[in-house]
């Protein structure tokens, strides 16, 4: 069965009392589905290239704007936090019963999808994390919330994203480009936070290590400093590193990103 091309709609939600509107990307096919989070600062968006080629050929595909961010709406947005995210996304899975999935995120989805393999270890087929945060040096982003303070929350996505524009690193100036207009300034704050005070306060090498599905950790060329790589190696979870990138392969690279994770999927069944 070949896959149908992506559409767009949007599911309504309550969750722990909240409003959303959550914007959707999917298809339908005869395999199981792929269920793809985004970084902060990201959209959906990011994902589609991964359905244009061979990568998922058969593999129904899902992905969401998160609370707050891109086309999706959220009614408080000062409830926003990463615990928030996977008690969101949890519904919304349910909501569109996806029942058997593989997961995929990235940085805050990385992070996200974490925790939520975490609490759906058995419908969770496989899980790539995409420098999703996994100890306190992953809180280069997150952490300029407590260490660069400013007087609202529009000032602080302004000055974020002059820095990340600054920075000589790959994809940095396509991401400050577009990050004011992918996440609400209210939204930042709670999401941050909650980011740094579970990657400072959690071992959360250790729940990915004990993760009972294949697992694949990605990172760009620019970050195999990370400390805890060698940690993820000896704990059998696969890496794979992308040439000519750095905290977000899908703009420097995506060729070699999405076939990398066509290739583990296709492993993975």
């Amino acid at each position: 069965m070949v896959a149908d091309e992506l559409t767009k709609s949007c599911t309504s939600l309550t969750v722990e009392g909240v409003s959303l509107n959550i914007a959707t990307m999917h298809r339908s096919g005869g395999r199981t589905p792929v269920v793809f989070l985004h970084g902060f600062g990201s959209t959906k968006e990011d994902y589609a290239d991964c359905a244009c080629g061979s990568e998922l050929d058969e593999h129904a595909f899902f992905a969401y704007d998160a609370p707050g961010c891109g086309e999706s709406d959220c009614s408080d947005l000062s409830r926003l936090s990463i615990p928030f995210l996977v008690a969101s996304a949890t519904a919304l899975l349910d909501a569109q019963k996806i029942n058997q999935f593989h997961l995929v995120g990235h940085s805050m989805g990385g992070l996200t999808a974490l925790l939520l393999a975490r609490s759906l270890t058995g419908r969770v087929r496989s899980f790539v994390n995409i420098e999703g945060n996994l100890a306190p040096e992953d809180c280069f982003l997150s952490r300029q919330i407590v260490t660069h303070l400013s007087e609202g929350p529009h000032d602080f996505l302004d000055a974020f994203a002059e820095r990340a524009w600054l920075s000589s690193t790959h994809g940095s100036k396509l991401f400050a480009a577009s990050v004011r207009h992918k996440v609400r300034p209210e939204a930042v704050s709670g999401i941050f936070k909650s980011m740094v005070d579970i990657s400072d306060g959690n071992d959360l090498l250790a729940t990915f290590a004990t993760l009972s599905m294949p697992r694949l950790f990605v990172y760009g060329d620019e970050n195999r400093s990370l400390s805890y790589l060698p940690y993820l190696q000896k704990s059998g979870i696969e890496l794979c590193e992308i040439p000519n990138s750095g905290h977000w392969p899908m703009y420097s690279n995506p060729v070699a990103l999405w076939g990398r994770v066509g290739a583990f999927l296709r492993l993975s069944h």
